[in-house]
């Protein structure tokens, strides 16, 4: 049914999460899994120092590129447990701008057949002035999505 699915990921714990749930099912379906961690470098222009900017953006590349680093763990694990028969195939991307629209944009260029993600778990009047990268996915996204809290 999938043979793509692609995983949005930011290293918090609701990516994890969900994660777990698109490994399963790529694991189950055989479907390539695409990691894919968004740095958003549009809070950054208004940094007074560009030394500043330039530091903060390599900070936060590195942490994408360690959750995806722990995608390619959580899969061995699973894998060990023996959660499914065949291995993930794997793919990590890491990409700029702004995060909701660099899922979509990815999903369309890579004829995603699945997107999963966690949610941010934002409420209230937070969740109602800036909205959510999830909630923008899940509106917009012409395939299905799988929104893991």
């Amino acid at each position: 049914m999938y043979q793509k699915i692609l995983l949005p990921t930011d290293g918090s714990k609701y990516a994890e999460k969900a994660a777990k749930h698109a490994i399963w099912i790529a694991g189950h379906s055989n479907a390539e899994l695409i990691a894919l961690n968004v740095v958003d470098t549009s809070s950054l222009v208004g940094l007074p120092a560009e030394d500043l900017t330039i530091r903060v953006s390599e900070i936060l590349k590195e942490e994408g590129h360690k959750s995806l680093d722990s995608i390619s763990k959580l899969i061995e694990e699973l894998e060990q447990k023996e959660e499914f028969k065949t291995g993930v195939k794997l793919v990590k991307e890491s990409k700029e701008g702004p995060p909701a629209d660099v899922i979509l944009k990815t999903a369309e260029e890579e004829n995603i057949d699945l997107i999963v993600m966690g949610t941010s778990g934002k409420h209230g009047l937070d969740r109602f002035l800036l909205g959510s990268v999830t909630e923008k996915v899940v509106r917009s996204a012409k395939i299905p999505v799988l929104a893991v809290h």
